[in-house]
């Protein structure tokens, strides 16, 4: 069979995986913080007898987007838009352990715990789930600290009640997780609390995707997994032409 079958067929796998991803990010296009995967090919040289004349395609995970995505005012003070680097700590569902988002519409349990809109809870600066007390008033400032004006008391008994675990992050080190999170890439070298002002609050970071462009990505895809697809049948039609030949000759 002609080895360009192979190679054609190579080709539009990674079409369809690039397809996959960037339906992952129009999906996502209304989600806050949601940052836009990359995916991109690379030649991959066949090794083996001979002359090495065949490379096929191989799709690679190029990481995501860094740009920061456009800030919506909402006035709600649950409402967190991180700034450029930093990224919300949250306890991972699987075993576990930290993760990182910067999709931070936070919301509060019946039970007083202080969860994102994915459900996960929000870590302190010591690691640890963040629980709310019942309040009447509440706010959180720049750095991340959690105030609260306990029930039935005046303004002046306002009390904190931890700090939102914010770190600042290498983008490099980041790697998005099945879930949609993002994990330390170095366990060994855990990322530290960032200082000073860190987030605004009563504004959401919204997705960095930009709709348009992967919609004409989405098409150019698509006439390069045809134009494939012609390849693997005209490669076909090659192969039973020649077999005809050796027939007759025969």
């Amino acid at each position: 069979m002609d080895k360009a079958l192979y190679v054609a067929m190579t080709g539009a796998r990674a079409s369809l995986q690039a397809q996959g991803t960037l339906s992952h990010n129009l999906a996502n296009t209304d989600t806050p913080g949601f940052k836009e995967a990359l995916a991109n090919t690379e030649a991959f040289p066949i090794k083996g007898n001979g002359f090495a004349s065949r490379v096929d395609a191989l799709h690679v995970d190029a990481g995501f987007n860094r740009r920061m995505g456009a800030q919506n005012i909402t006035g709600n003070p649950l409402d967190l838009s991180l700034q450029s680097g930093n990224w919300l700590a949250v306890q991972a569902p699987a075993g576990g352990g930290e993760a990182y988002t910067r999709g931070a519409a936070l919301s509060i349990t019946p039970n007083g715990q202080l969860v994102t809109a994915g459900g996960h809870p929000v870590l302190d600066e010591n690691g640890n789930p963040i629980a709310i007390p019942p309040h009447q008033a509440m706010e959180i400032g720049n750095d991340g600290t959690i105030s609260i004006i306990p029930l039935g008391e005046g303004p002046q008994t306002m009390a904190n009640v931890g700090r939102i675990r914010v770190v600042q992050a290498d983008d490099a080190r980041l790697e998005r997780g099945l879930d949609g999170l993002m994990r330390n890439a170095d366990p060994q070298q855990p990322f530290v609390q960032a200082q000073g002002k860190s987030l605004e609050s009563g504004q959401l970071e919204g997705s960095n995707v930009d709709a348009a462009g992967a919609l004409v990505q989405m098409i150019q895809l698509q006439r390069q997994y045809e134009m494939q697809v012609k390849v693997i049948k005209h490669g076909d039609e090659n192969a039973r032409s020649a077999n005809s030949l050796l027939r007759l000759g025969s």
